[in-house]
C-alpha cells in the first residue's frame, strides 16, 4: 500500500485492535485480583492475625464462611446485571471490596474481622463470575470456550501474584500495609472499569465489523439466545448441574484456603509452602486454557467431571499416610491439573446449558446454592483441624463430595432451547 492511499483512509480505519480485548483484560483483573487477594493470599495473613489477636483456626476460618453473603446476594446482583448492565454493578462491587480491605488494619475485635469479610464477599458476585460469563459471551461469541479460559485464568494470575505480594509486604512492613495495598489496587481497577467497559450488543457488533472479525451478527444473536430462569428451573439439567457444581466448589473454601497451612504442617518450609500454592495457581492457567478449548469440542459438563476427578485424586495423594513430601508434590501436580480448569468450566456449563439470555440471573442461582460449599468447607476444615491437628480427615470427606458431584454432573443432559 502506498503512502497517498494510506493517508486517504480515515485514521480509525487503520486501527485493528479489538476493544473486546480491553474488556476481557478488565474482567481478567477483576476476577483474578479479587480471588487472589481474598482466597489465595488468606494463608499469608493467618499467622500474623493469630499472633496479634490470639484467634484459633476455627475462629479465623469462620470468616471464610461469610462468603455465603456472595451466595445470598448473587441472585439479586445477577438480576441487576441483566437489567442495568455489567459496568455499574462491577464498579460498585470493586469499591465494596476495596473498602473491606481498607478498614482491616483498624480492627480490634473478632466481629470487626467478620464484618469486613462479609463486606468483601458482598462484592464478589459482581466482580468475578457474573461479568466473566456475560462479557465473554457478548464480545467473543465465536470462541467462547477459549476466551472464557483466558479470562478466568485471571484467578490463577491472582494466585501467582497476590500471595507473594502479601508475603513480601508482611515480611518487610506489616499485614496492615498489605491490606491497604490491596485496597489501592482495587480502587484503581474500579476507575478503569468505568472508563473502558462497554457492553451494548450494537456497539459490539459495530466493533466486530470494524476489526473484520468473523460473523459479527452472532454477538447480538448470542445475547438473546437461551432459556429464561423460569424455563431452566423446570429441567432436570438445572438441578443435576446445580448439585454437581456445588460439590465441585468445595475445592475453593474447603481445600485451597487450607493448603498453605497443610503443606507447612507436613514438612514444607514456609517459602516452599507459599511456592506450592503459587505453583497451583500457575498450573491453573494452563488448565483453564486446556479445558476451555476442550469445552468447544466436548461438552463443558463432561470436562467438569474430568476436572473434578483430577482434584479428587490430587487431594487423595496429599493425605495418604505414606510417601511423605514426594507424594504430596505429586498430589499437588495432579490437583493443579483439574483445579484451574474448574473456574472456567463453571461459567461454561451454565453458558452451554442455558445460553446467555438470562445468564447472570441463572448464575446468581448457582452462586446462591454454593452457600453450602462456601460455608461448609471452612467450618469442616477448621473444626477437624482443631480436633485432630490435621486437615486429612476434612480433605478425605471433600474427596467423597467430589465423587458424588461427578456422578450428578454425568447424569445431567442438555435441554433444548433456541
Amino acid at each position: 500500500m502506498n503512502l497517498p492511499s494510506l493517508a486517504a483512509r480515515p485514521i480509525h480505519a487503520t486501527r485493528r485492535i479489538y476493544r473486546g480485548y480491553v474488556v476481557a483484560l478488565l474482567v481478567f483483573l477483576s476476577t483474578g485480583l479479587s480471588i487472589g487477594m481474598t482466597q489465595y493470599a488468606f494463608g499469608e495473613f493467618a499467622g500474623p492475625l493469630q499472633a496479634r489477636y490470639g484467634w484459633n483456626q476455627t475462629e479465623l476460618n469462620l470468616s471464610l464462611t461469610f462468603a455465603f453473603i456472595s451466595g445470598i446476594l448473587a441472585p439479586v446482583i445477577g438480576y441487576w446485571t441483566d437489567r442495568f448492565g455489567v459496568r455499574p454493578v462491577m464498579f460498585v462491587s470493586l469499591v465494596l471490596i476495596a473498602i473491606g480491605f481498607t478498614l482491616r488494619p483498624f480492627i480490634t475485635e473478632l466481629w470487626h474481622w467478620y464484618t469486613l469479610s462479609a463486606l468483601v464477599y458482598a462484592g464478589f458476585p459482581g466482580a468475578t463470575v457474573l461479568p466473566a460469563g456475560k462479557m465473554v459471551g457478548l464480545w467473543f461469541p465465536n470462541s467462547m470456550g477459549r476466551m472464557t479460559g483466558v479470562v478466568v485464568s485471571g484467578n490463577n494470575f491472582g494466585g501467582m501474584t497476590m500471595p507473594p505480594l502479601a508475603a513480601t509486604i508482611i515480611a518487610l512492613f506489616s499485614w496492615e500495609l498489605a491490606y491497604v495495598t490491596f485496597a489501592v489496587i482495587m480502587v484503581g481497577l474500579s476507575i478503569a472499569v468505568m472508563i473502558f467497559m462497554r457492553e451494548k450488543p450494537r456497539d459490539v457488533e459495530v466493533e466486530m465489523r470494524r476489526t473484520h472479525r468473523p460473523r459479527p451478527s452472532t454477538s447480538a444473536a448470542a445475547a438473546r439466545a437461551g432459556m429464561s430462569v423460569k424455563q431452566a428451573v423446570k429441567t432436570w439439567a438445572f438441578w443435576f448441574t446445580l448439585v454437581g457444581l456445588v460439590a465441585a466448589t468445595f475445592t475453593y473454601q474447603g481445600v485451597l484456603t487450607q493448603l498453605r497451612q497443610h503443606f507447612g504442617e507436613n514438612g514444607f518450609a514456609p517459602a516452599a509452602a507459599t511456592s506450592a500454592v503459587t505453583f497451583i495457581a500457575t498450573m491453573g492457567i494452563v488448565s483453564k486454557l486446556a479445558f476451555g478449548c476442550a469445552s468447544e469440542r466436548f461438552s463443558a459438563r463432561k470436562m467438569t467431571v474430568l476436572s473434578t476427578a483430577f482434584q479428587a485424586v490430587g487431594v487423595g495423594l496429599m493425605i495418604l499416610p505414606f510417601g511423605g513430601i514426594p507424594l504430596i508434590v505429586v498430589g499437588i501436580f495432579v490437583y493443579s491439573l483439574g483445579f484451574g480448569g474448574l473456574g472456567a468450566l463453571i461459567v461454561l456449563v451454565v453458558q452451554q446449558t442455558f445460553g446467555l439470555r438470562e445468564y447472570a440471573s441463572l448464575m446468581g442461582l448457582y452462586q446462591f446454592a454454593q452457600i453450602v460449599s462456601i460455608a461448609g468447607g471452612p467450618v469442616l476444615a477448621g473444626r477437624v483441624h482443631d480436633d485432630t491437628q490435621s486437615f486429612d480427615l476434612a480433605f478425605a470427606t471433600i474427596v467423597g463430595i467430589f465423587v458424588f458431584g461427578m456422578i450428578t454432573l454425568w447424569l445431567a443432559r442438555q435441554p433444548k432451547w433456541e
